[in-house]
């Protein structure tokens, strides 16, 4: 039996969730054009969609809250975060935004232009379409190991350097304003990235002076990979671990959403200057001035807190361990999923699940769907509603290589009895997996589709 870690904190305050019945759901369902986004969360009983602004916050992170100075420019709440972000990341400046696909626009106004290319490990969804909005063009170089679902290796967001290096000389220099990797990296399983690999990444890109930029939504969880997996970290603390990472990068965006532990927020960090001021005039444009960038002074405050308390080993020993738990669960009943598990989330392999349903027809959405109708359970696709395009060059479509449903585990939120729910009901439709069909689009919009696009089933 599979080990639940205790948790490390008691339940103070609680929300009222319900399970709504099946012909309930099934009306629903049709009514959100098969799209679970579209739903409405009174009828979701567990909701996997994201971990992203929907984790519970602290005590000390609520009693934050009423020191929040609403002042517009130079409030006291900038200026606590500002140490925070100082002491944890390093950099020379930084900006607040009022989430992190705000920072990825921001940075891709500034540095991206039409025809150049961004290499990364595997760029997520909204940077994906930030670079694409502004014309260029996102490239995912993870090594191979990480399209191997059942592959152990402790590092699969690791960034191919042999690929990285070849990628570089034939694009030129000159054509890459930027290169990034992601930590932990959420498209292909939440998968953590080595500090031996982004040592060697920026060592690469900066010979090539070419800056770069860590996306680093769940950086907490990948400093305790780390910590955990490579040699030499075993006695050092998380947030040495995380000032180590930053310590090669020339700047970072992040959606404080995740491991901040907040429900809206977010942060770009650079050390350059010159980058800076042109940072500061498009957050001024699109955001608020530089020293709220969008959010009010109780979100700082309460961003400030929860750096820190993303960063405790024993809550993050706790994280890990409730999503490790989760998966023992689904290998006990054969349902094949990325391994090892990554720290924010499980990531079914619905492409194996469902192997009769091609691409083109959307196995993940079909598994998502059906994860609704059987328990009111909320994930989310990630194989070729969301990831699939035509290729720039050919227009041919070209599609992602894993079909994913990802099951994004909230920060202290459930408890173990709604795991065990969780891996009953999709137990239940693994046995029947061969009587699920595909979808086709009655809608999708050109960017970021999966967020409003409608179905219907085949």
């Amino acid at each position: 039996m599979p080990h639940y870690p205790p948790e490390p904190f008691r339940i103070k305050v609680v929300e009222p969730i319900k399970l709504v019945s099946p012909a309930e759901r099934q009306a629903a369902i049709a009514e959100a054009g098969y799209n679970v986004f579209a739903l409405k969360a009174k009828d979701i009983f567990i909701d996997l969609l994201t971990d992203s602004g929907t984790g519970a916050m602290s005590q000390n992170q609520w009693a934050a809250l009423m020191q929040g100075d609403e002042s517009y420019a130079g409030a006291r709440s900038y200026f606590r975060l500002k140490e925070a972000v100082e002491d944890i990341f390093g950099f020379k400046h930084f900006v607040p935004t009022h989430q992190g696909r705000a920072a990825e626009n921001i940075l891709s106004a500034v540095l991206v232009k039409p025809g150049c290319s961004v290499p990364s490990n595997m760029h997520f969804d909204t940077t994906d379409a930030n670079i694409r909005a502004r014309g260029g063009r996102p490239v995912n170089l993870v090594i191979e190991e990480a399209f191997d679902p059942a592959n152990p290796h402790p590092f699969k967001g690791n960034m191919d350097m042999v690929k990285l290096k070849a990628y570089i000389e034939e694009t030129g220099p000159a054509n890459i304003p930027l290169g990034m990797i992601t930590v932990t990296n959420n498209a292909g399983g939440g998968q953590p990235v080595s500090m031996e690999n982004i040592k060697a990444v920026a060592a690469l890109y900066h010979s090539y002076n070419i800056p770069f930029y860590i996306d680093a939504a769940r950086y907490a969880e990948n400093a305790y990979f780390i910590k955990l997996r490579e040699p030499g970290f075993a006695d050092k603390a998380p947030i040495e671990i995380a000032r180590e990472m930053f310590s090669y990068a020339d700047g970072f965006c992040m959606s404080a959403k995740k491991d901040a532990i907040v429900n809206i927020g977010g942060l770009l960090a650079m050390n350059d200057d010159e980058i800076f001021k042109h940072v500061s005039n498009e957050l001024i444009l699109r955001e608020g001035f530089v020293s709220y960038g969008g959010l009010a002074g109780r979100d700082l405050d309460a961003m400030a807190v929860g750096l820190y308390e993303g960063l405790d080993e024993d809550y993050l020993a706790y994280r890990l361990g409730q999503t490790a738990y989760l998966a023992g669960l689904l290998r006990e009943q054969g349902i094949g999923l990325i391994e090892p598990p990554g720290g924010h989330a499980i990531y079914l392999d619905a492409g194996a699940l469902l192997p009769h349903i091609p691409h083109a027809e959307f196995p993940g959405q079909s598994l998502a769907v059906e994860m609704y109708l059987e328990g009111a359970i909320r994930a989310c696709e990630i194989g070729s509603v969301m990831f699939a395009h035509p290729d720039q060059d050919t227009g041919e479509m070209i599609y992602p290589r894993l079909e994913l449903v990802r099951l994004a585990i909230p920060r202290r939120t459930y408890t173990q009895s709604h795991l065990d729910y969780l891996a009953e009901s999709i137990g239940k439709i693994a046995k029947r997996a061969g009587d699920l069909r595909g979808y086709k689009f009655t809608y999708a919009p050109e960017l970021l589709r999966h967020f409003t696009a409608r179905f219907e089933p085949l």
